[in-house]
């Protein structure tokens, strides 16, 4: 009887701390504003580091760059304004925050950044994030932290701080600045809505893009090569709301992965045409 207590104790204690490591993991990786390993997620692989984020947070990401890009900022403003949601909300659009804080920037309806369902709005809350940005003095070379806080005002100015590398990558690929540098997994991607993505791209890329429909394939003309890869990343972004079968752009290649993070192929080449296609068999 005595060695079945010590074997059952042992096994209780064992899956004890089994039990306390997967929290302590979950927990890590919660902290520190990323999907667990084996989860879908999209990463932005630049200057050898991978940045992993979930899917939903990888489209708001692509509204936050999309609205950078609308206004014609550089791509510091969208490595601002990541590092800002990074800290306020973790990228999540949240229904609730400190006092009337809402949304992705935690902005405040009484602070006049909008009604409740405005800054709940990730278009409106990033619109209205950048019209600060820009007033405040050379927020091109400031300090990220010290011109995210001048937007905010937040209670803890030095919050961004830890922020800033991740945003640089995410900016840098979403934007386009790296060619070929943000993918994603689903492992259920939904069915094809070509549709869907379209109104989605016209709404969120800039008014020199010239998106077009055509059976199996979305075509995106952009104003230049970068304005491509951006689109091509924000397309990507949002392969698990409207289920990408590939997208070609500069001769490279993407072609979604059910199990692990798709890496691109091909020779680069310039090139300002991006093809999103819907089916396999479409036209490249």
């Amino acid at each position: 009887m005595a060695t079945i207590r010590r074997v059952l104790i042992a096994l209780v204690v064992t899956a004890l701390l089994m039990g306390a490591a997967v929290i302590g993991v979950a927990l890590w990786f919660t902290w520190n504003k990323e999907p667990l390993p084996l989860s879908d997620q999209c990463a932005a692989d630049v200057a050898d580091l991978t940045v992993s984020v979930t899917p939903e947070q990888a489209h708001y990401l692509s509204i936050i760059v999309g609205v950078a890009t609308q206004r014609d900022l550089a791509p510091r403003a969208s490595t601002i304004a990541i590092a800002t949601v990074y800290q306020e909300s973790g990228i999540r659009n949240l229904d609730y925050g400190d006092r009337d804080s809402l949304g992705l920037f935690q902005q405040r309806p009484s602070q006049g950044w909008g009604t409740d369902e405005q800054v709940q709005d990730p278009y409106h809350a990033s619109e209205r994030f950048y019209e600060t940005l820009v007033t405040i003095p050379d927020w091109r070379n400031g300090d990220v932290n010290d011109v995210a806080q001048a937007v905010q005002r937040s209670g803890h100015p030095n919050g961004y701080a830890k922020h800033v590398e991740n945003s640089r990558r995410l900016a840098s690929a979403l934007t386009g600045e790296t060619p070929a540098s943000f993918s994603c997994r689903v492992s259920t991607p939904p069915a094809a809505d070509p549709a869907g993505l379209v109104a989605f791209l016209e709404r969120t890329l800039p008014a020199s893009a010239t998106i077009t429909q055509s059976p199996g394939a979305v075509t995106i003309e952009a104003a230049s090569s970068k304005l491509a890869w951006s689109a091509a990343s924000v397309a990507i972004a949002n392969h698990h709301r409207y289920g990408l079968a590939g997208v070609d752009v500069g001769g490279r290649t993407w072609t979604p992965s059910t199990t692990e993070i798709a890496r691109w192929s091909g020779e680069p080449t310039s090139g300002s045409t991006v093809v999103v296609r819907f089916e396999a068999g479409a036209p490249r």
